[in-house]
This record gives structure tokens, C-alpha cells and sequence, in this order.
């Protein structure tokens, strides 16, 4: 019994309590079932990369269906229960928040890491010298990337480049098919906020609004704001041109006391009086907005009726309950100031819009208003149209991977060729470097550039191809040639060279997933003891 000690005249006394509740695995059996764990996670994911990947359906708790190839929604919608289980999917959120790329190809490389690190442990190896081998393999390997990257030079008027590396990204995605459509609606998007001085991007300003029905065919880039309101009244008029916005964050609701009130009315001229002043409090109301020059009102909150007829009345078209960010979004488009109290309203802090229109959809009377032709060009959404809600998420996380790729290239230009052809030529480089390395970590070593060569397999096993015949042969003639491009031919183009085929993926994202990997890899094989409580 491991908790159990003995004092010097023999009587036993325990040092951890309850121990015969908690379950313990220790040594190299806990990394082993660490292992065990890491790899049925990766093994899950393994199908979904590439071109020619899989679609997991995932069933939540409150019956939703989420349909997806991304491995950041799966893994976080598996609900893993497994502590080591748990890393893998940290992993692969770390990998969407920084990168917001690569997140199936990072696990699956943290599962053939761990499982060639499997074999090392059989023969005798510490895990800590396997640990520090793959330290010193990823250096090589990403010294590797740092020499096979390009650089592509774009510009506001040349945005080609850009979009031939959005759109690997889309290709095995839902909407591969429409994948140029989408790349250059995502690359447009992001030039037209990107500050290409700073080399920055604020994804805050890109808006990915949806609505079911229509196509995918029917999603379109809206230079402004798609918000999801209508007009307060269906008599105001459905478009405006040029018009004056005012933002205002208090209701068209007369003033009420702070503190509990009570009014007692006891003749009919009483009640005329408080009529007449709650008018008095809403013609002024709609006065001062008017007076402003104001030619549509967009409010936070709601409006009285009466209100809401006086505004028609009067000819002032309203938007009410717009919500928080959509009001600051709007405020950053229409270069308008968000005006708290009805007195403060002048004539300088509106905003301006060239349109704004009310658009409706096919037969279901829902309403959705389109800001466009706004001074600040800085915010922008991307509209888009599905068939049926499922379809409708899943590309609007594909679209965010592009928008993602894209800000990465504003970020740093270099990017590297996919179809596995990075892996493969950082596989050759630390075998190569093995050799010069004395001691136990030249197997580590070697057992990284054999787990490396796990993205090409399962690129090449998806899309039907066999194995590891297409990954010796590309692999022979990587070393022959000695060209770094050479990938797996997933669409049979029959061509194995990634240049020709356009096959791109950002030098940032692909050396984040080295490092990642190993990092994960590294904190798995150092546990070597693993207490939980046990079961009630």
C-alpha cells in the first residue's frame, strides 16, 4: 500500500488519505496510457485531412447537429473527457486562436509523434532524452522551413497571391467548389480593413452575417454593415440615398423616476394635462433629431408606440433594438458619434451613408437592413447564404480559415508548399541531421522525422491513393532532385510539383504546428505519474 508508513516502533500511520479511492498508474505505464489516449484523439481527426477529408457529425446534448471538417469544432464538440485527451484539444484551440489555420494537421502531428515515441519507451529509452530529442529535431525542422519558404509580393491592386493561398485553405472545405468565389469575397474583405503600413488586421471590423435559404452562389462581400433589424415602421420607406445617421443610445420613452412612483389622476382634465406633456415629451424628442438634420435613426433601444408613429409621421425613418457591437460597428463605418441623451444631438455628430436599404428574403418576410457606401471604409461583411443552418455554420467557420490565412499573409508574406511537401523535406533534413548527433537523442530524432511523414500518409490514404507507395515514391524523388516542392498529387492532376498546382499553406501557420507539437509531445512524456479520484 503506497501511502502507508511506519513510525519507529512499528505502528503504521498514513501519509495520503483515502488512498484506496483513487486510482494511480505510475512510470512508464502512465506515459503509456497518456499515449494511448493522445493517439485515439488524433486517430479520430486523422480522416478529415486534406482535400479529399471527411465530414464528422456531431450531436450535442440539446440535440443541435454540427456537420464539420474543422478540427478545433470537433475536438471541442467530443466533449473529451480524458485528461490527456484535454491537451489535444487546447492544442488544437491554440492553434485556431493564434493561427486560425492548420488545427486537423497539428493533432494528427502530436498523435505520430507520440506514437513513434511509444517504440523509443519499448526499447528502454528515458522519455526525457526522447523529449530532447524532438526539441533539437524541430529546430532542424523549422531551420528546414526558414530555407524552402518563397515570398509573395502583393498589393492593395494585386491581390492574386493572396487569393491562390485562401484558396487551399477552402479546398477541403464545404465550399470547395465555389472555393475562387470565396477566396477572393475573403481576401477583399480583409484588404479593405487590413493597415498594411502596421502589417496588421482587426478581424473585429470583417462581420460574417448569414441567412438561411438561397445558395452558397448568393453569398456576397457588402461594403458596410448587414444588420439584422428592419425599419420600426412598415410605412417608412424601404431605401435611402445619401442620408445623415444618428446614433443614439437612449429610448424614445418619456422619463421615468428613479424611485417607485405613483400618479393619481382624479379628473378627466388631469389625465388630458399628462397626455399632453407625454406628447410634448415626444414631438420634442423627434423635433430635436429633425432639427439635427438627421435622416434616419438608428436607436439601441426600444420605442413607444406613439413614438414609433410620430417618427413616420414626421417622415423619419428608425431602426430600433440594434444591438451593442452593431451600433459600434455602425459608429466606426458612418464615422457617426454614439450620442447618449437627446439634448447633446448636433449636427457634427452624425454619421453619413450613400444607402441604406431594406432587403427582404424569398417568402419568409425576414428583413435585414444594408448599410453601404460609408466614408470610413473599415468595416465590412461578408453575407452569407445557405441552404439549411448546417451548411450555413460550416461555412462560415471555412470562411473564417480563409480570413484567417489571409490576415497571417498581411502578417508575413512567406509561405511554403503543401500536399505534405514541407513535411517530407523537413523529414529528409533531420534524418540528415541525425546522423551528426551522438547519444540516444539521434533515435528521438529519427523517430521525428519518421512521425513527420504521418501528414503525407494520411494526406495521400484520403484521397484514396495508396499510402506509402505515393509517399516513397514522392519521397525518392525529393531526395533526388532535390526539390523541396514536391507534394502528395491528392486531385490527380498528375503533377507532383505543389507550384504548379497552386498548393499553398503560410510559413507562420506550418512552423506554429512544428512547435505546437513538439511542445505537447514534450509535457505528455514527462508525466509520469497520474492520480485521480477514484470512482464513487
Amino acid at each position: 500500500m503506497q501511502g502507508l508508513t511506519f513510525d519507529e516502533y512499528g505502528r503504521p500511520f498514513i501519509i495520503i488519505r483515502e488512498q484506496g479511492t483513487k486510482s494511480r498508474v505510475t512510470g512508464v505505464e502512465a506515459v503509456k496510457a497518456s499515449i494511448l489516449a493522445a493517439k485515439t484523439v488524433a486517430r479520430t481527426l486523422k480522416s478529415s485531412l486534406g482535400p479529399k477529408g471527411m465530414d464528422k457529425m456531431l450531436q450535442s446534448p440539446d440535440g443541435d447537429i454540427t456537420i464539420t471538417n474543422d478540427g478545433a469544432t470537433i475536438l471541442e464538440m467530443m466533449e473529451v473527457e480524458n485528461q490527456i485527451g484535454k491537451l489535444l484539444v487546447e492544442l488544437s484551440k491554440s492553434q485556431d486562436h493564434e493561427i486560425g489555420d492548420g488545427t486537423t494537421g497539428v493533432v494528427v502531428l502530436a498523435g505520430s509523434l507520440l506514437e513513434h515515441a511509444e517504440a523509443l519507451l519499448d526499447m528502454g529509452i528515458h522519455p526525457l532524452r526522447i523529449a530532447e530529442g524532438y526539441e533539437m529535431a524541430c529546430k532542424v525542422a523549422t531551420d528546414n522551413l526558414q530555407k524552402i519558404k518563397a515570398t509573395f509580393e502583393f498589393s492593395k491592386d494585386n491581390i492574386e497571391p493572396l487569393i491562390k493561398t485562401c484558396m487551399t485553405t477552402l479546398s477541403s472545405k464545404i465550399v470547395g467548389r465555389l472555393k475562387r468565389n470565396m477566396a477572393e469575397i475573403c481576401v477583399k474583405a480583409v484588404m479593405a480593413v487590413a493597415d498594411l503600413e502596421r502589417r496588421d488586421v482587426n478581424l473585429d471590423l470583417i462581420k460574417v452575417e448569414g441567412k438561411v435559404g438561397g445558395t452558397m452562389e448568393d453569398t456576397r462581400l457588402v461594403e458596410g454593415l448587414v444588420i439584422d433589424k428592419d425599419f420600426s415602421h412598415p410605412q417608412m420607406p424601404k431605401e435611402l440615398k445619401d442620408v445623415k445617421v444618428a446614433i443614439l443610445t437612449c429610448p424614445f420613452e418619456p422619463p421615468k423616476p428613479k424611485t417607485k412612483h405613483k400618479v393619481e389622476i382624479d379628473t378627466v382634465e388631469k389625465f388630458e394635462e399628462l397626455r399632453r406633456q407625454e406628447q410634448k415629451y415626444f414631438t420634442d424628442m423627434v423635433q430635436l433629431c429633425k432639427d439635427s438634420g438627421a435622416g434616419l435613426v438608428v436607436c439601441q433601444w426600444g420605442f413607444d408606440d406613439e413614438a414609433n408613429h410620430l417618427l413616420m409621421h414626421e417622415g423619419l425613418p428608425a431602426v430600433r433594438w440594434v444591438g451593442g457591437v452593431e451600433i459600434e460597428l455602425l459608429a466606426m463605418a458612418t464615422g457617426a458619434r454614439i450620442v447618449p441623451r437627446f439634448s447633446e444631438l448636433t449636427a457634427e455628430k452624425l454619421g453619413f451613408a450613400s444607402s441604406v436599404k431594406e432587403i427582404s428574403f424569398g417568402t419568409t418576410k425576414d428583413k435585414m437592413l444594408v448599410v453601404e457606401g460609408c466614408p470610413n471604409m473599415k468595416a465590412v461583411t461578408i453575407f452569407v447564404r445557405g441552404g439549411n443552418k448546417m451548411v450555413l455554420d460550416e461555412i462560415k467557420r471555412s470562411l473564417h480559415d480563409a480570413i484567417c490565412v489571409a490576415r497571417n499573409l498581411v502578417r508575413d508574406n512567406s509561405i511554403i508548399y503543401g500536399g505534405g511537401a514541407s513535411e517530407i523535406s523537413c523529414s529528409l533534413a533531420v534524418e540528415e541531421a541525425a546522423h551528426d548527433v551522438v547519444g540516444v537523442e539521434q533515435y528521438a530524432m529519427r523517430a521525428f522525422a519518421d512521425a513527420l511523414e504521418a501528414v503525407p500518409l494520411a494526406l495521400a490514404e484520403n484521397s484514396g491513393l495508396a499510402p506509402i507507395e505515393s509517399l516513397t515514391a514522392v519521397r525518392k524523388r525529393q531526395m533526388e532532385e532535390k526539390n523541396p516542392y514536391l507534394g502528395i498529387d491528392c486531385n490527380e492532376v498528375g503533377t507532383n510539383d505543389m507550384r504548379e498546382q497552386n498548393v499553398f499553406e503560410t510559413y507562420l501557420s506550418k512552423r506554429q504546428q512544428l512547435f505546437l507539437a513538439t511542445q505537447v509531445c514534450k509535457m505528455i512524456l514527462k508525466i509520469d505519474d497520474v492520480i485521480k479520484p477514484g470512482e464513487q
